[in-house]
């Protein structure tokens, strides 16, 4: 039996492609393992469908001044002995990375274990991690073809994003049933990370009457961010976060407002729905998202509103647009490319596993 190690952490971003492979790579019977965080958001999620999990030690990578800055780096190193150990005795034919800090020690004690290492940069340009990690990387996969002209590698390998299967697979009446919802009036589907995102949650609510009147919402606000005082709302349905239920909601969806990790708004893509992107700005992120954002709305799938020009009026007026166009939308995402990485990446482990 084949044996693959899986890794990647620190937001759902960089576990939902991991979740995406795994359906297949048991079809293929694969011996599937995943090294992560002690607490992070991967290990709840991995530990849900009962693949074994392996705890390690990890410090967060910064570009910026903490204090935690001179600690970090003491749990990277105890993070690749973790991990060393692990893999040595596990004995992988191959270790397939999604990126986040976490990943890093993986990598590392994966390539002093002599294991094939490969790597999936999902956003237009890579990560601190990523960047870290391609120096140990038997290939490097890529979602943006742009993405390749930034690894400058001769082992990049163009994708795209692996989608989750299930989401393909969900119904549109079941989703209508489950939320309650009329056929007179589109669905807009609200999500700002795994997280949740303060700014996209405060524009919703404020302006939740004026859409209510053209829309039924439903509305993934994050962990810790539901409304009690909402519950009630004829038309808006919120929710912390979803899961089994998400095909269906996602079937009867018509437009999208989310942010713009590139996970997302690939599986958006797949999906055909027309998404009204608001990237996190230059001032908490690396600006990666903008550039998600961007690449997006040249191709014709989305609008954008950045986080400097988001204002009660701005929103409206772009939620207006993309449901007055949003046949135009459908329309260029029918007529791209194929998007789904899945086939390319199980074939890639095939050949090295």
């Amino acid at each position: 039996m084949k044996r693959i190690v899986l890794t990647g952490g620190g937001t759902a971003g960089h576990v939902t492609p991991n979740l995406a492979l795994i359906p297949k790579l048991q079809e293929q019977n694969w011996d599937i393992h995943y090294i992560g965080s002690k607490s992070g958001i991967e290990r709840i999620l991995i530990e849900e469908i009962e693949i074994p999990y392996r705890p390690i030690s990890s410090g967060k990578l910064r570009r910026y001044f903490d204090l935690k800055n001179f600690q970090d780096p003491f749990k990277v190193l105890k993070g690749i002995a973790d991990a060393y150990f692990i893999i040595k005795k596990l004995k992988p034919d191959v270790i397939f990375s999604k990126g986040g800090f976490v990943s890093v020690p993986v990598v590392i004690a994966g390539k002093l274990n002599k294991v094939p290492v490969l790597i999936h940069e999902s956003d237009y340009t890579p990560g601190l991690a990523n960047r870290i990690a391609v120096k140990f990387a038997t290939k490097v996969f890529v979602t943006f073809h742009e993405a390749k002209s930034f690894l400058q590698k001769d082992n990049v390998v163009v994708t795209g994003s692996p989608i989750r299967e299930s989401l393909l697979r969900g119904n549109r009446e079941r989703g209508l049933t489950y939320l309650e919802f009329s056929r007179q009036k589109p669905i807009i589907t609200i999500m700002g990370g795994s997280l949740g995102s303060v700014k996209i949650n405060t524009i919703i609510r404020e302006n939740l009457d004026t859409l209510l009147q053209h829309f039924q919402i439903v509305h993934l606000c994050g962990k810790g961010n539901f409304d009690e005082t909402l519950i009630n709302k004829a038309g808006y349905k919120q929710f912390e976060y979803i899961s089994s239920e998400l095909p269906d909601i996602a079937a009867a969806t018509d437009l999208v407002v989310s942010r713009a990790g590139s996970n997302s708004i690939f599986e958006w893509l797949e999906l055909k729905k027309p998404m009204l992107l608001i990237p996190l700005s230059r001032n908490v992120s690396r600006g990666d998202q903008i550039l998600n954002a961007s690449s997006f709305k040249k191709q014709g799938f989305a609008e954008v509103l950045e986080e400097g020009e988001l204002t009660n009026e701005t929103f409206i007026q772009k939620i207006n647009e993309l449901n007055t166009n949003r046949d135009q939308y459908v329309n260029a995402m029918e007529a791209s490319a194929p998007s789904n990485g899945l086939k390319t990446i199980l074939g890639e482990l095939e050949k090295i596993g």
